[in-house]
């Protein structure tokens, strides 16, 4: 049984197998996320803290590209989805982020979500063709290989990590707190 905090967050489960584990840990940092990152207007969306130029708008988008990145190009090794398969990213590096204010509340989100939904399936997908140990089909230049296991707790990692930046920006917004 999955249980459901107050923000609507699924809990990871308290004692269960390795991969129900990481993707119960991967699908709270997702929900965290998305409950920092929810509820917001334009303004909201394009707020800043203090010198930084990180937006909650353009957390949304980076993480979209680092779904599709990480699940749909270096696990299945597809070329990416729209809109990263037009993006002259020798042009700007960091087009995820700086593009985002053009975008709607209603398209970062959706953006988002449909991210989230296919990475989902692509990781069923891998489970079932080698599970955790499953190497990605796109290396690095080095040429080590990450196995879905690395990956997902890479993602566990990133969002992690701008759960934090959206928590700040989030409360210079509108005073929402917490974990």
């Amino acid at each position: 049984m999955t249980v459901i905090d107050e923000q609507g967050r699924p809990e990871p489960p308290i004692a269960a197998g390795e991969t129900a584990t990481l993707l119960g840990y991967l699908d709270y940092q997702r929900a965290t996320f998305n409950w920092k990152c929810s509820g917001l207007d334009e303004a909201g969306l394009r707020a800043t803290v203090g010198v930084s130029s990180m937006t909650i708008g353009g957390l949304l988008k980076h993480m979209s590209y680092v779904e599709d990145h990480w699940f749909n190009r270096s696990l299945h090794g597809n070329e990416p989805h729209p809109p990263w398969d037009t993006v002259d990213w020798a042009a700007d590096r960091d087009w995820d982020w700086n593009s985002a204010a053009a975008d709607s509340p209603e398209q970062l989100h959706a953006l988002w979500q449909g991210f989230v939904a296919r990475s989902r399936e692509l990781t069923e997908k891998a489970l079932a063709d080698g599970g955790m140990d499953r190497l990605a089909k796109r290396g690095w230049s080095d040429g080590t290989t990450p196995s879905l296991r690395w990956i997902i707790c890479h993602m566990i990692e990133e969002y992690a990590r701008h759960n934090g930046h959206a928590d700040l920006i989030r409360e210079s917004v509108d005073g929402l707190t917490g974990e």
